[in-house]
């Protein structure tokens, strides 16, 4: 009784941690590829998921149309209106991931008419019409003031303009978690590389997420494992975008 007591009270000083490293084991014979503790990978690595067993549901709260697909969903929000689709869920991950680590001068995405939105002059108070940037509004760099600059992003960038931001990974030996399987298009669709795995012929796993139309939770995917692998084709939705040729990563 003393020692469940004891236990209670670390995991409550101490949460165990759920994300995809934790929640997922390993295919046999194979070992996770390291990242950078400070790392786009490392950091989708750590997301937070939401309990197991959780739906993934649209903005509008019904389950998804992809839900059969879910092996996990992140724990992070997806918003009231249908703006967070596919491509807008890999920025809304970058934009986080740099907003965290405070490099607010490196968020920035292309909207589809090709302007530059930069966190820096919204967060300074400009706002954005017809591709130029408004002094209207006082400084702020608020967590809430950034969500409404994603907000922003979100309605005017897509799989078309981050397809043409992102470099193209032309070795299959160099994917690595952080980066993204995309077609830009109107529809398009991508996902993004959760984790990778390696075996000692150097063959590589990998986990995947997304976002849909309309707009949804961010799902950790899964067809008959959650693991994927560029030599055995999947038949998700878009899976055909899961080559080598789609591969993309952030700068």
């Amino acid at each position: 009784m003393k020692s469940t007591m004891v236990l209670a009270l670390l995991l409550l000083i101490s949460p165990v941690t759920d994300n995809v490293t934790t929640r997922f084991a390993l295919p046999a014979g194979y070992a996770r590829q390291p990242n950078s503790p400070q790392s786009f990978g490392n950091y989708l690595q750590n997301l937070h998921l939401k309990p197991a067993g959780t739906h993934t549901k649209t903005y509008q709260g019904n389950i998804a149309a992809t839900d059969a697909y879910t092996a996990a969903v992140v724990d992070m929000s997806v918003g009231k209106e249908d703006l967070q689709q596919c491509a807008d869920a890999v920025m809304r991950l970058r934009g986080e991931y740099l907003y965290q680590q405070k490099r607010f001068n490196e968020i920035g995405f292309h909207f589809v008419s090709g302007f530059y939105c930069d966190y820096i002059h919204y967060a300074n108070g400009y706002r954005y019409h017809n591709d130029k940037w408004i002094l209207k509004a006082v400084k702020d760099y608020s967590y809430p003031n950034f969500m409404r600059y994603m907000q922003l992003v979100f309605a005017y960038a897509g799989t078309l303009s981050l397809d043409k931001e992102l470099k193209p990974v032309t070795d299959a030996r160099d994917l690595e978690a952080g980066d993204v399987f995309i077609h830009g298009g109107s529809p398009g669709h991508c996902f993004v590389v959760m984790d990778v795995a390696v075996n000692s012929t150097h063959q590589k796993v990998f986990m995947l997420a997304q976002s849909f139309m309309p707009a949804q939770d961010i799902q950790v995917l899964k067809y008959t494992s959650p693991w994927f692998s560029l030599d055995k084709p999947s038949e998700i939705p878009y899976g055909e975008l899961i080559n080598l040729k789609s591969l993309r990563r952030f700068e």
